[in-house]
């Protein structure tokens, strides 16, 4: 336990589909005034640069934000992506890279709210620092993020974004997903539950989704980034994916607009890909679809 520090993969491919997805969310959800509380499960340090040894000994941000700054776009959501980690690095030199309890402070409104939760002795310090300052708006505490759930659902004003985003570095960690959203769900069912998950060759990732299947919700939106190839010792990640249960209207559109590009920039062989699906449960949480973006495809596009 503890081994695991997520400045180790600070702004790769996962995080920028990850935030994203978060900002996208979260912008869709701020268009109405209710108040929002965003709760952030597993937040991390909060804020991590880029050239320090945890950073730099593993090095996954070129090829996650890396490959996106200051390079030309065409969709909406990776402009406002970038616009976002464009403000954590006020000098237009890539040095930083906030994590989601930052990216939700830095958008969040003077009625919204924000819980973060981290257990890592290391990581606590520097994310209460950065959420210090406004005690009644911004909070993290050294708090297990799972059980917290049942302390803050349903919050006052019933508008909530809750981010899962653990690091399975124990497999009992997909066992206790599924036991928050049951027990979230149960307290707080129109609430927007987002799980992201690793796309790794573990069966467990499988067993994952089914049970999200079976939980009683209505709608869910699926989206998927493969980036490669697994390797053939069948370790490392490959691609990643987000599960947002109760998604708000807009978000799938938003994320097809971008995913061809991501796919296309962030793909590392030919069997990248990336899919989105909003339906119900069952249907939502399948494999790739035919129809999925591939870079293939988009290479087809691009020479027609």
């Amino acid at each position: 336990m503890f081994a695991y520090r997520h400045a180790f993969h600070a702004g790769n491919h996962a995080d920028v589909l990850k935030h994203i997805t978060l900002i996208e969310t979260l912008r869709l959800m701020q268009q109405k005034e209710t108040p929002i509380w965003v709760i952030d499960t597993h937040a991390g340090a909060g804020l991590y640069t880029l050239q320090s040894a945890l950073v730099r000994d593993k090095a996954e941000w070129p090829t996650g934000i890396g490959k996106l700054w200051e390079k030309p776009h065409q969709s909406a959501p990776i402009g406002r992506y970038l616009e976002v980690i464009s403000a954590f690095n006020p000098k237009k030199k890539l040095t930083h890279y906030p994590g989601s309890p930052l990216i939700a402070r830095h958008l969040i409104r003077e009625d919204d709210r924000l819980r973060a939760f981290e257990m890592h002795p290391s990581d606590i310090g520097p994310l209460q620092t950065a959420l210090k300052g406004e005690p009644r708006r911004l909070k993290a505490e050294r708090k297990d993020g799972f059980q917290q759930l049942r302390a803050l659902l349903p919050p006052a004003s019933r508008r909530g974004l809750i981010l899962i985003d653990p690091p399975y570095e124990m497999r009992q960690d997909y066992q206790h997903v599924i036991s928050a959203l049951k027990e979230g769900i149960a307290r707080f069912a129109n609430g927007v539950y987002m799980v992201w998950y690793p796309e790794v060759a573990r069966f467990q990732v499988d067993r994952l989704l089914r049970q999200i299947t079976a939980l009683p919700i209505q709608e869910v939106l699926h989206v998927r980034l493969t980036v490669r190839s697994a390797l053939k010792d069948g370790l490392g990640l490959k691609g990643s994916g987000m599960v947002v249960i109760n998604p708000p209207f807009g978000l799938k559109e938003a994320l097809e607009d971008c995913l061809p590009e991501l796919t296309k920039a962030l793909g590392q062989d030919r069997q990248a890909r990336g899919s989105v699906t909003q339906a119900d449960a069952k249907t939502a949480l399948g494999q790739h679809k035919p129809g999925a973006v591939s870079v293939s495809s988009i290479r087809k596009m691009s020479s027609s």
